[in-house]
C-alpha cells in the first residue's frame, strides 16, 4: 500500500474513537453509513461537474475529496486501501468487458 494510503488508513482508524465534537471523521461515524453515503454522492457528483469544466485544479480537489470520503467508509465497513489495491491489481492485463461479464454471473 503506498504510503500516503497507509497513514490515511491509520489516521481514520484512530478517529473511531475520536470525540465527534472534535473530528469530522468521528462526527461522520457518529452519524452511520448513511452520512458518509451521502458525502461519497455529494463528491462524485462535484467530480462529474469538474471535468464537465475541465479545469484541473478542481478536478484534482474534488477528486481528492471523493477518494477520501470513500477511504472513510472503507474504514467504517472494517475494510482497508489494500483489499481495493488487490482488487485493481487482480484486473491489470484483463479487458474491461470481461471483468465485468464476470461479474454480472
Amino acid at each position: 500500500m503506498s504510503a500516503i494510503l497507509k497513514q490515511l488508513s491509520d489516521i481514520l482508524e484512530a478517529r473511531k474513537q475520536a470525540d465527534p465534537n472534535n473530528s469530522y471523521v468521528a462526527a461522520l461515524y457518529a452519524q452511520g453509513p448513511d452520512a458518509i453515503l451521502q458525502k461519497i454522492g455529494e463528491e462524485a457528483t462535484e467530480v462529474v461537474i469538474a471535468g464537465k469544466n475541465e479545469q484541473a485544479d478542481q478536478i484534482i480537489n474534488e477528486t481528492a475529496d471523493l477518494w477520501f470520503h470513500s477511504l472513510v467508509l472503507l474504514a467504517q465497513q472494517g475494510l482497508h486501501p489494500d483489499q481495493v489495491l488487490a482488487e485493481l491489481v487482480r484486473r491489470i492485463g484483463q479487458s474491461g468487458l470481461d471483468e465485468k461479464a464476470a461479474r454480472t454471473k
